[in-house]
């Protein structure tokens, strides 16, 4: 009751909501929009204040501070740590929508938005001095973005002057973790200096069949120059290795036994061995130059490079059956006509570890006993070459990248009341995306051909090759094979802001202009597009802009009220552009920008015993793209599914606050109750991949379906003590609610649905989006930090204090097993039965009771 109270009060603190009872699209009866505009009085910009102790008392003429960074907002460290257990995502915006930057320079990746934190995996010490901005707000360092605007500074002048060695023990995806920092602060030459490095290692995490092995490096330097100027040179590295985790049906989960059931392992010599793994190297360089201009005026220029790769490894095959041991055909469910041999499958799949797993000797045996001949080999007339051909092999799907960043920003105080900010990027990123042999599994080579090509175009032996400039191509381990191509994206940008502060009002307006260019680079001639795979394609050039602004009304310096707003437009990813990059240079039609309009508001108390965090926001977005390449069973082929118009709706409200209701003791709660749909009915068109023949044209009707793999309600509550003595321990519950399942839009059109009765089960069991059940989890945590006394420790420490600090968190503590953090609809789907059973939706399973320790000496 309590629950479903607050619900309706958050869901209509900023709007008054009309909506229809149904989640689903009508299909294919007229649009009925679920949501009629919605309309709020919202409030300014930012969800926490830090006041300073001579702002406390009576202001008078002066200014009443100014709303800061979260940083300290009880809702945003809730929904940041407590709520992540369930893949929660701050309303529901995807991580393209957050931007991370480093001394200025921002990190998200060109091609897809996303923020590369494995660049940094490890450096935890060196990666906390940041500056968080959240929602719709002005920042000092960007023009930011609608979600979470992060700045790390990592100069070695901003570290904290010690040295702390640390390890860590823990039972997620590493096991073990030791680290080493030293910062020795600014000395009296100018001079500042940090090192650190750590190293993560897993045997075996949580889950079977997954591992972990990497280790990190990082060291900057700082040299002042004169009393205005310091010159900034960073550089690190994360390179890391690990053994993945697939998401599985839950038929095979149920015959397993466990929610944590891997397919992508096999004993092989009596030892687990994962197929997909995952690699990454990519160091980071930077330099940054502050440049105080006067006491009012600061100038800060950064530069950086990146290089290297990351890489997936998976299991590919040629003219063989399937090796992935989850394969629907391998399962009981494919032999519902034959009840014997389902249960024969099903009985030894559950008594036979081995049979659910990869059978690593079948594979290498294939190999070793396939002795093939390969005639005018390498596109050499007459070049024959005998040996074991690979059917099985291992290979990498590598992304080796280049990128050069400049930033450069100006902060100016005006006057008493104006500040100015003002600034400039470019980003230039070269991505070069090939496959490359990882393994041949006991063959001695590997074809360089298309098998899907070669069975369609059997007697045109140019059409099936993937070089075509090198027919036949024999290709071993490390060689490079099936597509190579470049994406080159650049990426220009300015950007300004205005800040004005007055004794009850603050109000800002800031505005971007930027120019996004990319363009596909063939590195081989693929053979069923000859003249459109290899060679620079035209440019597709984007000019987007931005505007955002926002008022403050400060009550006193504990109220705040604050309403702001954003539109603009962005640029669509490559990716989602490109219909299949891999063997052509094709995009989508009639490509735009994405058009995104939001609004936020509300309220915010900081006083010395109470704070309170109630923010409402409205978000649109508009004219997105996305590409799906599968299977399609209705018309036997591989297929390019471009998908267009694709609309999206967020809107609710987020509470936090955080009170000490006694000596030492502190509650805070969070809870966050938003609605995310999709509002529009995309626009479909299914390519052959090999002909590039559209097959067909229609209508995605999503219209209502919910933005999937995010709670859309989650609540949290702590209560924490912390003693006089230095320790400290809190409990805090979580429960989430109003999660839905990734939905396969092929499900939502005409063609699947044509034969069924609209009023029957079995149509709702099509197109009825999956709801997953509610969970909860509860969490505990503990620390101690002890100065150690002179008396225990050598003379050499006893002009600096030294501290032993010991932390330790038991997350998931009833070990509820039963949480799904994520997963997805299969795009696949019998047009002939309309039996969704066949191809089972799959997913992933959060951890049951995990852990995290930590001992920490720093001096």
């Amino acid at each position: 009751m309590l629950r479903n109270l607050l619900t309706a009060t958050l869901l209509n603190i900023p709007f008054y909501v009309f909506a229809q009872q149904t989640i689903a699209d009508s299909i294919p009866s007229a649009d009925s929009t679920t949501l009629q505009q919605l309309k709020a009085d919202i409030a300014d910009n930012i969800p926490i204040i830090t006041l300073d102790d001579n702002e406390l008392g009576d202001a008078g003429a002066q200014n009443i501070s100014s709303l800061l960074t979260a940083g300290r907002d009880p809702f945003y460290n809730a929904a940041t740590f407590n709520f992540s257990v369930a893949r929660f995502r701050i309303r529901g915006y995807n991580a393209d929508n957050s931007a991370t930057y480093i001394n200025g320079i921002p990190m998200d990746n060109l091609d897809n938005g996303y923020t590369p934190f494995g660049l940094w995996g490890g450096l935890n010490d060196i990666f906390r001095n940041r500056d968080i901005n959240f929602g719709i707000r002005y920042n000092t360092f960007a023009f930011g973005d609608i979600g979470n605007s992060t700045n790390i500074d990592v100069r070695a002048g901003k570290q904290r002057r010690q040295t702390s060695i640390g390890y860590a023990l823990s039972n997620r995806s590493y096991n073990h973790r030791i680290i080493f920092t030293h910062s020795t602060g600014i000395n009296k030459k100018g001079w500042a200096f940090t090192v650190s490095g750590s190293w993560r290692y897993a045997d075996e995490g949580y889950v079977p069949g997954t591992y972990f092995n990497g280790y990190s490096w990082f060291i900057a330097i700082d040299k002042k120059l004169g009393q205005k100027q310091i010159l900034s040179f960073i550089a690190f590295n994360a390179p890391a290795e690990s053994g993945r985790q697939s998401a599985s049906t839950q038929e095979i989960m149920d015959i397993a036994g466990t929610h944590y059931y891997n397919p992508s392992w096999g004993y092989q010599n009596g030892k687990k061995r994962n197929a997909n793994i995952s690699k990454t190297n990519q160091p980071v360089i930077l330099l940054t130059h502050d440049f105080r201009i006067s006491n009012k005026t600061n100038l800060t220029t950064s530069m950086s490079y990146i290089l290297g790769e990351r890489s997936y490894s998976a299991l590919d095959w040629y003219n063989a059956p399937d090796p992935r041991p989850d394969y629907y055909r391998y399962l009981p469910s494919y032999y519902n006509s034959d009840l014997h041999q389902q249960q024969l499958i099903y009985t030894n799949l559950e008594n036979n570890e081995a049979a659910r797993q990869i059978n690593w000797d079948n594979l290498y045996n294939t190999n070793r006993y396939n002795t093939a001949t390969i005639n005018n080999a390498n596109g050499i007339e007459g070049n024959t070459v005998t040996g074991n051909r690979s059917y099985y092999i291992q290979g990498e799907r590598v992304t080796n990248s280049k990128r050069f960043i400049f930033n450069t920003v100006l902060n100016s105080s005006l006057s008493n009341h104006i500040d100015f900010t003002a600034g400039e990027n470019y980003q230039s990123t070269n991505n070069n995306y090939f496959q490359r042999i990882k393994d041949l599994l006991g063959g001695s080579f590997w074809v360089n051909i298309n098998q899907f090509a070669q069975r369609e175009f059997s007697t045109d032996n140019n059409a099936y090759q993937n070089d075509l400039d090198h027919p036949n191509r024999i290709v071993k381990t490390g060689d490079k094979y099936g597509y190579n191509y470049n994406i080159k994206i650049d990426k220009a940008t300015a950007w300004s802001q205005f800040v004005f502060r007055f004794p009850h009002i603050d109000f800002f307006i800031a505005g971007e202009g930027s120019q996004t260019v990319f363009k596909r680079i063939g590195n081989v001639r693929n053979g069923l597009f000859p003249d459109n795979s290899y060679g620079k394609s035209s440019p597709n050039v984007f000019y987007n802009y931005a505007v955002k602004g926002g008022i403050t009304y400060k009550i006193n310096g504990r109220n705040y009220l604050y309403i702001s707003g954003a539109i603009l437009t962005r640029a669509p990813y490559f990716e989602d552009a490109y219909i299949s990059p891999r063997t052509r240079d094709f995009t989508q039609d009639s490509l735009r920008s994405e058009a995104i309009q939001t609004l936020e508001g509300g309220y915010i108390l900081n006083a010395p015993r109470f704070k309170i965090h109630l923010i409402g926001y409205y978000t649109q977005m508009k004219h997105a793209f996305n590409m799906l390449t599968f299977y399609h069973d209705e018309y036997q082929d591989f297929v390019n599914y471009a998908l267009s118009n694709i609309d999206k709706l967020y809107f609710g409200s987020e509470f936090g606050f955080e009170a000490n209701v006694a000596r030492n003791i502190t509650i805070s709660g969070a809870a966050a109750v938003g609605r995310y749909y999709y509002n529009s009915r995309q626009q479909a068109i299914t390519i052959v991949d090999n002909t590039a023949t559209i097959l067909n044209k229609e209508t995605v009707y999503a219209n209502n379906y919910r933005i999937p793999s995010t709670p859309q309600e989650a609540y949290s509550f702590t209560i924490t003590y912390r003693s006089p003595k230095f320790w400290m321990i809190s409990l805090t519950g979580n429960y989430f609610d109003y999660i839905w399942l990734d939905f396969n839009p092929l499900r939502r059109t005409a063609l699947a649905t044509e034969n069924l009765d609209a009023k029957s089960d079995l149509f709702h069991e099509v197109i009825d989006q999956q709801q997953l059940d509610a969970q909860y989890t509860i969490d505990v945590f503990a620390g101690y930090s002890w100065r150690i006394p002179h008396a225990y420790i050598g003379s050499g420490f006893r002009k600096k204090p030294v501290y032993l600090a010991m932390y330790a968190g038991i997350s998931n503590i009833l070990n509820n097993k039963n949480i799904i953090s994520g997963g997805y609809e299969q795009l696949r789907y019998d047009y002939s039965t309309s039996d969704i059973n066949k191809f089972l939706p799959k997913y992933y399973y959060a951890y049951g009771l995990n852990y995290f320790a930590s001992i920490a000496l720093r001096f």
